[in-house]
This record gives structure tokens, C-alpha cells and sequence, in this order.
């Protein structure tokens, strides 16, 4: 074992499960089954309209773009008005729009531009409700670490069932009634939202009189005063594009065309029993230095990109995906739980807008790019590249004085 990996033990650990807690998580994981769906819903919905997969692709680019674009904005409105009452306003707008979009496909065949505006305003939706989960954590929580541990196991078994739901659901209703009971789980989401107690509606204790722009500046401002998070987030943006992006484009349609989409279903789920298990791991093992031991298991998402490359059987393929998964829910574990003990409160909607922002913008692009390369180096060496991208982000997060020095927050 890593010296630094150790298990804490408390005589008397913080009790997770309170009543909020309870509520938060149900919001949480009843949000996150519907992202799940979604993508199947839109996808059947649109090729049964006739738009093909050019239509796929722009109603899925209309959904994520919005979400890309404005999740910064989202972190000043989070921190200006709450976040649980911006959370529960995105709610009710998503639930409002993918309940019009569902109207629209019962009733016909929509215009693409008509479905492109709705779930660009649902995209919009969720860059309101992101920020909010980041400052919403350390105030119902009192074990930061257990609760994004607990909660990044949600997100993998959604990962997982969501698309499952969504499909077996398609086999028996149209996408019509999918994407509507989709939208009704954004009214589980913010019901339970507004059950909260420990979490006032409006915001923190703030200066009053501020400016939008003064609130963005200052988000921006505490963001680059620390050099471990702004590092990160560098060396993701270039893990994203040479790393993950290709890995995502290359890899999954190498499994699909080489292996055949019943072993991408097998090794995608793979992943996610792998996410669950990082998640379990990072609930019970507490690093004195918390981005250190996660930038070391970084390196086990080499053997995503480097199984495929190699051409293995199915069942090693699919034991990468699982390691690889394990690496990645640990690091997510290890960064948002020093991001929301060491950013205070009254910021952190903004600082954790900047952060998601900055880890996402290069990922398209480097998904993008990625199959005019494969076309003319290979898609095997661009696997490798991307392989061996995960030791290069190890050593250039370890290699920052910083990151690797940031010392875990106690209770």
C-alpha cells in the first residue's frame, strides 16, 4: 500500500445519513438517472423523427454546449441567491421544457430546430443546478469525504442502470413518454430540494451591493489564488484533449466494430462496477495528502486506452475498464473533496463553476479531433498516446509542489 493511503479510525465517526442528507442524495440520484436517460431518450426520439444521426448529434452538441458555456455564469447566480433555491428553480425550468419537448414528440414530429431550443434550455438548466452541488456538500454533510465517496457511487450505478432504464422502457412506450418520465424525476429532484432544513433558500453571508461582473471577477480571483486547483485543472485540460477525448472516441468504436456492441455494453458496465468500487475505496481510505494519492491512481486509467490497443479478450478489456474506473472515482473523490474544505462557502458556487468549466472544455475537442488523426496515424498509436497521457498527467501533478503538498482538512 501507498504509505500515504491510510485508514483513519475514529472512535466515533460523523454520522452520514441525517435527514437531509437522505433527501439531498435522493434529489441527487434521481437527477443523475434522468442525465442517464436522456441521451437514449433523444436519441430514439430523433431518428424515429427522421432527422438521422446529424440530428443525434446536434441534439446531443444542443444539450451539452449550453452547459459548457454557462456553468460559470450558473456559480455567480448559485452564490448570489442560493444554491439550493437555484437548484430548485433549475428543476422546475428542466422539468418544464422536457415536458414540452415530450408534448411535442406525442403530438408529432417536431421541428429539429424546435428540439434543439428545448434542450438547449434544459442544457442552460443544468449549468444553473451544477454549481450548487459543490456548495450544498459541506453544509450536510460533516464527512466531506464519505458523502462524495457515497455520492460518486450513486453517479456510477446510474451511469449504468439509466441507459439500461431507458432502453427496456423503449421497448414497451414510445421516446415520447421516456424523455416526460424523465422529466418527472427533476420533480422528485427539486421536492426533495425544498425539504432541505440545515440549507437556508437564499444565499451565504456575502457582501451586499455587488455587481454581476464584481462576483465573476472574485470567482475568478479566488480561483487563480490557488495554485493547486488552477494547476489541476491545466493538466486536465491537457489530459482531456490527448488523454480521455480520443480515449472515448477511439476507444468505444473499436469495442463496437472489432468486439461488437453486446461486449462495448459488457465492458461500459465494467467501468461503472469499477466507479463503484473507487467509490467505496475513497470512503474508506484517508490520505493525509489527498491530490497526491489521487494523482497516483491516476495511473491505473492507463489500462482503458492500452487494453483496446493491445487487442485483448474481452474479459482483460473488460478488467482494464474496471481498474481504470476504480483509478478515476478515487481522484474525483480526492479533488472535490479538497475543493469544497479548502474553498470557502461563500465562493465556492464560483470557484467550482471555473473548475467543471475548465476540466470540460477540452474533452470536445479532443473527441473531435480525434478521427481525422486516427485516419492518418492509426488509431492503435493514438491509443497509446492517450495511455500514456495518464502517466504524463501523474508526473506533472506530483511534480507541482503544491498539489502534491495539499494537506487533507479534518472534520
Amino acid at each position: 500500500m501507498v504509505p500515504d493511503l491510510q485508514v483513519k479510525e475514529t472512535s466515533s465517526p460523523p454520522r452520514l445519513w441525517t435527514a437531509d442528507f437522505r433527501l439531498f442524495f435522493t434529489a441527487r440520484t434521481t437527477s443523475l438517472l434522468g442525465d442517464a436517460m436522456l441521451p437514449v431518450a433523444i436519441t430514439a426520439a430523433v431518428i424515429r423523427a427522421g432527422y438521422g444521426a446529424s440530428g443525434v448529434g446536434y441534439a446531443l452538441a444542443a444539450l451539452v454546449a449550453p452547459f459548457a458555456a454557462l456553468i460559470i455564469f450558473g456559480g455567480v447566480l448559485s452564490d448570489r441567491f442560493g444554491a439550493r433555491r437555484l437548484m430548485i428553480v433549475s428543476d422546475t425550468a428542466r422539468l418544464c421544457f422536457q415536458m414540452v419537448l415530450a408534448l411535442l414528440f406525442l403530438l408529432g414530429t417536431p421541428q429539429l430546430w424546435q428540439i434543439l431550443v428545448l434542450l438547449a434550455l434544459v442544457g442552460a438548466g443544468s449549468a444553473i443546478f451544477q454549481p450548487g452541488v459543490a456548495s450544498i456538500i459541506p453544509r450536510i454533510a460533516r464527512d466531506v469525504q464519505k458523502a462524495n465517496g457515497t455520492l460518486r457511487i450513486s453517479e456510477s450505478v446510474t451511469n449504468v442502470v439509466g441507459p439500461s432504464v431507458a432502453g427496456l422502457l423503449l421497448v414497451v412506450s414510445s421516446p415520447a413518454v421516456v424523455v416526460a418520465l424523465d422529466a418527472l424525476t427533476y420533480a422528485v429532484g427539486g421536492g426533495c430540494l425544498l425539504l432541505l432544513r440545515s440549507v437556508p433558500m437564499g444565499s451565504v453571508a456575502r457582501e451586499s451591493g455587488t455587481s454581476f461582473r464584481a462576483d465573476l471577477v472574485e470567482g475568478w480571483r479566488e480561483f487563480r489564488a490557488r495554485t493547486w486547483l488552477w494547476s489541476v485543472i491545466v493538466v486536465f485540460m491537457l489530459w482531456q484533449l490527448a488523454g480521455a477525448g480520443p480515449t472515448m472516441t477511439l476507444g468505444n468504436s473499436t469495442l463496437v466494430t472489432d468486439y461488437g456492441a453486446s461486449t462495448f455494453g459488457f465492458v461500459m458496465s465494467s467501468l461503472g462496477v469499477g466507479s463503484v468500487l473507487g467509490g467505496i475505496v475513497a470512503i474508506r481510505l484517508r490520505p493525509r495528502h489527498p491530490l497526491r494519492a489521487g494523482a497516483l491512481s491516476m495511473i491505473l486509467w492507463a489500462l482503458m486506452p492500452l487494453g483496446v490497443a493491445l487487442g485483448l479478450p474481452t474479459p482483460l478489456v473488460a478488467g482494464c475498464y474496471m481498474v481504470s474506473g476504480v483509478g478515476m472515482a478515487f481522484w474525483i473523490v480526492m479533488f472535490h473533496t479538497s475543493v469544497q474544505t479548502h474553498i470557502p462557502n461563500e465562493v465556492l458556487g464560483r470557484v467550482h463553476a471555473y473548475d467543471a468549466a475548465g476540466s470540460l472544455v477540452m474533452k470536445p475537442v479532443g473527441q473531435a479531433a480525434a478521427g481525422p488523426l486516427a485516419v492518418i496515424v492509426g488509431t492503435v498509436p493514438l491509443l497509446f498516446v492517450s495511455a500514456s497521457m495518464a502517466l504524463v498527467a501523474c508526473a506533472l501533478l506530483l511534480a507541482i509542489p503544491a498539489v502534491r503538498g495539499l494537506r487533507r482538512v479534518e472534520g
